[in-house]
């Protein structure tokens, strides 16, 4: 299972821009609204200090880090939720994406068309949440009417999800993002099926060089210029002592989603880090690397990768007894080395 990104905003606020930066992939950039029709979509490295240490000991023939997927989106505009500009089009790839960054204007740029016609991200983003909330709202009053008149078998898990649906109605109703609301476990695992774009975890980033007093956290990033040095080679950024940010961005939207690493070798011709939700067992973990490993699973070797770098090598490790057994209930942690045993 990959993990998605919808890059979000008004037309030309630089979307495409820090998509080109994150993937380095040659997209339609103009100062002009709707560039972007059909998404694009590009995988990104995440950067992995530990993985890269990890190696250093292992001394494998190739070291593959694990991904996230950004996908950038059409710009959005006021109305979208009733068909303007590319309406449902653009709300429905947004649905598609486990976790949302919005890009806001920061910068004046005469020769940027500007939809919103002044440079202020807090109005941004009331047009962007009023949208998403909109189609929300859409999805709730159409689920309650297709509920409506299973309940009348009082069905427990109907009438549960049925009163958990009104009362998500309500608070939408008042302008309320579903992430906001206070759920329990149980209710969250209900609304999945809908896929609500305001459960979904959202990043701010505002485009420019200016800070703004907004009621939300936010990464201030200068896109174009982000841009402009990843096209540069590693080297050449050191020469010119310019440093991008986008693998704080990066490394950002990998944690809101609650996602953790764990790393495999393969006997020193690959190490590997693998992306899995936090809470996962070591079957769970087993199936992703190969669907033999679930089904053969017997048990697992794991020790925490900071015991094999303090150790030195894995020889030494087994030696020190820091290599544990464990079986299929396992829940992995963060930075977990692990083998399967079949």
């Amino acid at each position: 299972m990959g993990f998605s990104v919808g890059i979000v905003g008004l037309p030309n606020v630089g979307k495409s821009t820090l998509f080109k930066a994150l993937t380095k992939k040659q997209v339609n950039i103009a100062p002009y609204p709707f560039t972007t029709i059909d998404p694009n979509i590009g995988i990104v490295e995440v950067p992995d200090e530990r993985l890269e240490k990890i190696a250093k000991i292992i001394n494998p023939e190739k070291v593959t880090k694990t991904t996230i997927e950004f996908v950038d989106i059409a710009g959005l505009v006021k109305g979208a939720h009733k068909g303007e500009g590319l309406g449902n089009q653009f709300l429905a790839q947004i649905r598609n994406c486990d976790a949302v960054l919005i890009i806001l204007r920061g910068f004046e740029k005469e020769d940027v068309e500007n939809v919103l016609g002044e440079v202020d991200p807090n109005k941004e983003w009331e047009i962007l949440k009023t949208e998403l909330l909109m189609k929300d709202l859409e999805t709730l009053e159409s689920a309650i009417s297709n509920l409506k008149s299973k309940i009348k078998s009082k069905e427990k898990s109907l009438v549960k999800k049925y009163s958990l649906l009104n009362k998500l109605k309500e608070e939408v109703a008042k302008g309320k993002l579903i992430s906001e609301v206070n759920l329990s476990e149980e209710e969250k695992e209900m609304t999945k099926e809908f896929q609500f774009l305001t459960q979904k975890p959202m990043i701010f980033i505002v485009n420019g060089e200016k800070n703004f007093n907004l009621n939300f956290p936010y990464l201030l990033l200068n896109l174009k210029d982000e841009e402009e040095i990843s096209e540069l080679s590693e080297r050449e950024q050191k020469e010119l002592g310019l440093f991008s940010r986008l693998d704080q961005l990066i490394l950002k939207c990998y944690n809101i989603l609650d996602l953790i690493t764990f790393y495999t070798i393969a006997k020193g011709k690959e190490a590997k880090a693998w992306t899995i939700k936090r809470g996962t067992k070591a079957i769970e973990a087993a199936g992703k690397v190969h669907t033999d490993f679930k089904e053969k699973f017997i048990c697992a070797e794991v020790i925490y990768w900071k015991k094999l770098i303090e150790t030195g090598s894995l020889a030494l490790a087994k030696q020190k007894g820091l290599i544990q057994i464990v079986g299929k209930d396992y829940i992995l942690r963060d930075g977990d080395i692990i083998e399967f045993k079949i």
